[in-house]
This record gives structure tokens, sequence and C-alpha cells, in this order.
């Protein structure tokens, strides 16, 4: 694509609408890092289960429900509603929902109970959707009573009942995908020109490069003052801020390291930041097993001491200063700053030379022939730490992460490789230490996936069935639920499976001319449509 300035990139779009003078000024053009090719709910599944295809999906598609301000997945006292107007509970195993009989599809249609089924029959369905119906397990059936009440129940009393019901599943159109066949959906022009429900309507992409939206003008909730959204995709993150600053562009997501590109939007009194809690975790994961041989334990990181010596070597608030600035903290366990579950936890331990060395000394590893390594039984104390080339933050905390535990004797060598090649090697156990990175969903139970003993992203094979135990007693919590994760966070601190680094902070950049401005931690621009612009009033303070 050629240089596009921002009034150019508009102008090309716009010029073929008949009101395109009216709206140029109502716009709001957004840089991403990656593109959003299939963004239609029960079809965001394996390599289409990105955030980008989820939150254009947000702009075309609402659920019955949306996590509030407070982002707590437990009970329904954290949502806010939406296509449900209002909800009620039958008794502990049964939910009913009335829908809100303003709302309309974007072709006129009302939103009935059949698309509420329509629509948990494929989330439901492993052949169609194999991760929507994992998440959907304990849901043992979807009616309806009439046109616009809807009752779900569960197979099991839990706490994330709600969340479960609302946030995996938004709404398709029964009435345009019903008579095709169930597998069909992702190959016919509905996937091209989608027709959705929200606050936004779908007018056209060019693939890979940009998607355009414009206001749904009867949406029931208020009709956005933004009347079109353009999404441009810049998978360079120093491109996307060039555009900002350049103003080919009004707002990006995150601004990554160094901390002097924040200064660089600082300087220009036409921009603001918005930090925001992220999904984003990083940390050291210590393989349980032998990379060799992974029916045989670790020879060094099997023993837990090692494990908590090696993070007690590492100063981890100071290698999150120096990459992140202000916009990182030290996790307790494996929470990131979006999770609800970290307020009232402990605080993670700080570094500890004199304890990581005893734990060490005590665990046969001493530096015996003076070359600054231990070793013991003739083995040298010496460890890799596997790192995607992809990730420039990485390889600087690995770099101080090899130099702070050379302090107590600890010999770390680099292996930065290509990323194809980094997950082969994770997904198959072949690392000593692997420089890991997560997007957490906002509920909590998500760390079964890579924390319990058979937990499908537990590449490192950690087990304490008492953690498994802890993650049960959690999830199936009804009061002090935050708790009974505390106490499955202070477990998994215990066995050291990890060193947990960082949870930041997103830095949001936004043109100064648009108000009222609200960025959502679970999906970064679906309170788009709330905003004003200029001394326009926001829309209805109804909804999400």
């Amino acid at each position: 694509m050629s240089r596009w300035t921002r009034r150019n990139l508009l102008a090309a779009i716009l010029a073929a609408l008949p009101s395109a003078g009216a709206h140029a000024q109502n716009s709001i053009v957004i840089v991403t890092g990656q593109a959003a090719p299939m963004p239609i709910p029960t079809l965001m599944e394996d390599a289409q289960s990105n955030a980008a295809n989820f939150e254009i999906a947000d702009h075309l598609f609402l659920r019955l429900a949306n996590l509030g301000p407070s982002l707590t997945t437990a009970g329904d006292r954290g949502f806010l509603p939406v296509l449900a107007q209002s909800w009620s509970r039958r008794d502990s195993l049964t939910l009913a929902f009335n829908l809100d009989p303003r709302a309309r599809w974007h072709d006129g249609a009302p939103v009935t109970s059949r698309d509420v089924l329509f629509t948990f029959a494929r989330a439901r369905n492993p052949s169609i959707s194999p991760k929507l119906a994992t998440l959907l397990k304990h849901v043992t059936g979807v009616t309806a009573e009439d046109e616009r009440t809807v009752v779900v129940r569960f197979s099991r009393v839990y706490a994330e009942q709600f969340y479960d019901a609302t946030y995996h599943v938004a709404l398709l159109p029964a009435h345009l995908l019903a008579g095709l066949p169930a597998d069909s959906i992702a190959r016919s022009p509905f996937v091209s020109h989608p027709v959705g429900n929200g606050p936004y309507r779908w007018v056209r992409s060019l693939p890979g490069q940009y998607i355009e939206l414009a206001a749904n003008e009867r949406f029931f909730l208020g009709r956005p003052a933004i009347r079109r959204l353009i999404v441009r995709v810049a998978k360079d993150p120093d491109a996307r801020l060039n555009l900002v600053l350049s103003g080919e562009a009004d707002a990006m997501d995150n601004v990554l390291p160094p901390p002097s590109n924040l200064n660089r939007v600082a300087a220009r009194p036409e921009l603001r930041t918005v930090p925001v809690p992220s999904p984003a975790l990083g940390y050291l994961l210590y393989n349980q097993r032998d990379p060799r041989d992974t029916t045989r334990p670790h020879p060094i990181l099997a023993d837990p001491d090692v494990r908590r010596a090696l993070t007690l070597g590492l100063h981890r608030r100071l290698m999150v200063r120096a990459v992140f600035g202000p916009y990182a903290e030290v996790p307790y366990g494996p929470v990131s700053s979006l999770l609800w579950i970290r307020h009232g936890a402990p605080i993670a331990l700080a570094q500890d030379t004199a304890l990581a060395s005893r734990l060490l000394s005590a665990r046969g590893w001493v530096d015996r022939d003076g070359d600054g390594i231990r070793e013991r039984a003739g083995r040298p104390l010496s460890l890799r730490i596997t790192v995607t080339n992809t990730s420039a933050i990485r390889r600087q905390m690995s770099l101080l992460a090899q130099r702070q535990l050379r302090q107590i004797g600890v010999h770390i060598d680099l292996v930065v490789i290509d990323a194809p090649l980094w997950i082969e090697r994770r997904n198959a156990g072949d690392f000593d230490i692997d420089f890991s990175g997560s997007l957490q969903d906002p509920s909590p139970s998500g760390l079964v996936q890579s924390w319990s003993c058979k937990g499908p992203s537990n590449v490192a094979r950690y087990c304490d069935p008492a953690v498994d135990s802890l993650l049960d007693r959690a999830i199936l919590a009804r009061e002090n639920t935050r708790g009974a994760w505390h106490d499955v966070l202070r477990r998994i601190e215990h066995g050291a499976p990890a060193a947990f680094l960082y949870a930041t902070t997103y830095v949001f950049v936004v043109h100064r001319r648009f108000r009222d401005v609200a960025i959502r931690p679970q999906s970064s621009w679906i309170a788009l449509w709330r905003w004003s612009l200029g001394g326009a009033p926001a829309a209805s303070p109804a909804g999400y």
C-alpha cells in the first residue's frame, strides 16, 4: 500500500459515499498491528482466535451482557445489560434473560430468542467451535419460553455461571444463517459482508490493510457520535507510532517500550495517553522434565528449591522498571493486571541473593573450583533460556536475567530463535527455561490451562495436586471467591514453576479531539460508540 496520509485515506474510503463530506470530521482512524480476517462469532477459533477479530466483532455483534468496569467475573453484579435488558436467577442452576425489544439487526429484523438458541447451538457444538464448546461445557441447555425470554441451565453450581452465559457468546442472526449448512458459514457471503446488531455496521475491507465500519443510525442504545471507523493495519510498532505522530491516524493500541516512545507522544499536545490494565503476562518458565527425555525429571529444575533460588536471584522490579518504566509491575503468581483477583494478593518476593545462595548450597550446588559457577557431582549449574527473536522486550530482559543469575553462581546461555522454531520447541518441551508470554482472559478460571496437572498449555509438565484441588475449590466457590483464588496463587508461588516477571499496563494514544474516551481492557475499543467528538455530547449513558 502506498503512503497514505489520514486525509488521503479518508478521502479514498469516503469518496464513494454520498454523505462523505458530512462524515469526514466525524471519523476515526485507528492503527493496530494485526488484521481481522474473520470477525464472526463462533468462527474465531484456532488461527482466527486473535484479538483483532474479537475487537472488530465487538463493534458488529452484541452479547446478552458485557463485563463492567470492575472486571469481576464472579456473580452478575459486575455486568452491564446489552441485548438482555434484565435477568433473574430461577434457582442455583438456572438463569433467565429478558431481551430488549428495541434491539434490531442491521437489516432491520428484530433480535429474538431464536437468535440466542441458534448461536448457542453453534457455540456448544465441538465440531464447529471446539474452543467455545469447552468454555461452555457446564451449560446443559438453552431454551426459549417466548420470543424474548431465554433460559440457560447449568450442570453444576459455580460463581462464573453468568460470565459463561454472556462473555463467550455474541449473537448471530438466525434469520440469515439458520438455513445454511452448519459448516458452510465460514465460506458464505456473510463473512465478507456480515450483518450484525451492534453500534457499527460493516462497509468494506481491503484484506490485511484496513476495515471500514459505519455508525448504526438506528442503534437501540444510542447513535454513535463517531460516524466512520477505519481500522488500519501496520505490523511494525514503530510504524504505528509514526502514523499517529504524523497525523495519519487518530489512535493506536499499546505503545511498546522503550519508554522514550512515550516521551515522543508527550511532546505532542494534541495527543493523550490512556493507561489500561492489560491481559499480558511475562515469565521465565522452568521445565520440570528433561528436554532430552521428557519421561524423566529435569536434572536441575525438578528441584523446587533450585527453582525458588533462581527466582530469588532475580531483581525483577529493577528489570521491569528498566524495560517498561512505570507501566508494569511484578505480579504475585500468574496474574495479569486484567484479572480482578490481583487486588489484595500478597506482594511478590524481592531479590534475596543471600537466601538464594543458601538454598543452592543446601542442595549441593557449590562452586568448588572457584570459577564463579556452582557445580554438583561434576555437573555445572548451567541452563538455557530460550527466547523468540520477535520480542525485543524478552531479549532485553533475558540479558538482564543472565547477568543477575551469574551473581549467584548460575551460568545461563541465551538461545534466541525464530518464532516458529521457538513455538515448536516450547510445545515439545525442548527447553530448560522458556521466556513465555500469555494473554489472559478476564476470568481467573483460565489458570487451569497452564497451571493444572493436565492443563492443555502446561508445556513444562508442572503438576501439583494441591494446586488442582485449590483451582477446583476456587472455581466452585460461591462466597469469598477472591480468598479462594489467593490460596491458588500462594500454592503456585510456593511451588515456583516459573519466575513471574511482569504484568503490563497498556498505554493507548488517542487524539484530543475525541471526548468521553474510555478504553476497556477486555476489548480495547468496545466503548467507542459512546465517545464524542469535539463539543458533541456523548451518546446515551445506557448500555456498555
